[in-house]
């Protein structure tokens, strides 16, 4: 029988500066361990869109803000 590994991701709202936004966006547990405030969090979300981009050939623009998302 296969383990399945544990993952603690948050999830995210983006809102980006042209209006547009994304919901939902995983980020790890342990990518924010050190990320305490809003420019830490938009930067590995910014990360996240640099290899979206370079696999779809579409960027985003740039970010606006970036709320926890109420999940539930």
């Amino acid at each position: 029988m296969k383990r399945r590994s544990v993952s603690s991701f948050m999830i995210f709202d983006v809102t980006y500066a042209d209006g547009s936004q994304s919901s939902h966006r995983k980020i790890p547990a342990a990518a924010l361990a050190e990320a305490k405030d809003e420019a830490a969090i938009k930067a590995v979300i910014e990360a996240q869109d640099r290899e979206i981009a370079l696999a779809s050939g579409r960027s985003r623009g740039e970010i606006k803000s970036v709320t926890r998302s109420r999940q539930g």
